[in-house]
């Protein structure tokens, strides 16, 4: 999912503990669904006045430093194990700086809602690639078909039919590849990082730096340094990186320990309705027929894809959570993509 993992067992904090002091679930989940749903029209701004790569770095510096501050104040060290920190370089790549730079390169020749509904297609990603990766994870008839109606959703926003007419495929490759990365990187810490012993907080601070250094190295190599720094793309970058990375991570976090992963990533399929209704309403960007209604069929094949049968996810927490430990991934939780 485009979600954050559920945290370990042993590493679960209260709400209160992560976020301050409580407010009502419902309230974080929509602060949540509005700041991940606006963050493609804030990279679609931040282009405006600076390089990909500039946006994607500024926004790992900003989400860097709100995680640092949060871990300053709980107090929470970074991981010391040389191997720990070889597996984080990895999911780095695949859960940040990669997706990150995608996203934003190919929103130079897309539109933000687009983008946003391209992000939407990685549960259906993640189930396909789970089916092939992870044994234990097993096919059922309403799986398969929520996979095969998302990927008709796909085709729908995309114009198929029309041969793709008036459509960027670079551009629509590069939001699908990285909504593609989420997943890949997802199997990955499942498989090398879960049980490591460290909290997510640390293990999510420690990833997050390591993107940042990743996009520093790379980021000279492909841009200039801004000979002028225009305000409104600078602060749409500090808003992405402080909000959309830095202050959802812990919404996020809250919510997953207080009603358990499977209500707390219910916020994916909000958010392409929030990127689309920001794109048209702020940024003026036209939209067809074809686009809500793909956008609704690649919500409702991906929902199916999350679906498991009522035995598989009785107990646990509010929702049915993860008592069999299938409805969740004991790992990094990703401060978020897009």
């Amino acid at each position: 999912m485009t979600t954050a993992p559920a945290p370990p067992h042993a590493a679960a904090a209260s709400p209160t503990s992560v976020s301050g002091p409580a407010l009502d679930w419902r309230v974080r989940f929509g602060v949540l669904s509005l700041i991940w749903g606006f963050s493609f029209l804030l990279i679609k701004v931040g282009t405006e006045g600076y390089a990909p790569f500039q946006v994607t770095l500024g926004r790992l510096v900003f989400g860097t430093a709100v995680i640092a501050a949060v871990l300053v104040v709980k107090r929470e060290r970074l991981p010391r194990s040389p191997r720990i920190w070889l597996h984080l370089t990895v999911s780095a790549l695949l859960l940040n700086a990669l997706p990150f730079s995608l996203f934003t390169y190919a929103e130079l020749s897309i539109p933000s809602t687009l983008a946003g509904i391209c992000n939407a297609t990685s549960p259906l990603w993640g189930m396909a690639l789970s089916l092939v990766a992870l044994s234990e994870d097993r096919p059922s008839r309403r799986r398969v078909a929520g996979l095969g109606i998302g990927f008709l959703g796909v085709l729908t926003v995309l114009g198929a039919w029309q041969g793709f007419s008036g459509l960027d495929l670079g551009g629509t490759t590069m939001a699908l590849l990285a909504s593609l990365s989420y997943p890949v990187g997802w199997i990955y810490v499942r498989r090398t990082l879960a049980g490591s012993g460290h909290s997510n907080l640390s293990l999510s601070g420690a990833q997050l730096l390591v993107a940042t250094g990743e996009l520093a190295v790379v980021t000279p190599l492909f841009t200039t340094f801004p000979a002028h720094f225009p305000v409104v793309p600078l602060l749409a970058i500090v808003a992405l990186g402080a909000l959309g990375t830095g202050l959802a991570f812990q919404l996020q976090y809250a919510l997953v320990a207080e009603v358990g992963p499977t209500t707390a990533q219910m916020v994916t399929y909000f958010i392409p309705v929030i990127a689309t209704g920001a794109g048209v309403a702020v940024l003026g960007e036209s939209l067809s027929w074809s686009t809500p209604v793909g956008a609704v069929i690649v919500l409702a094949g991906a929902a199916l894809t999350q679906s498991r049968p009522r035995a598989a996810v009785s107990g646990g927490g509010r929702d049915g959570g993860d008592r069999d430990g299938r409805t969740s991934t004991p790992s990094v939780v990703t401060p978020r993509q897009p």
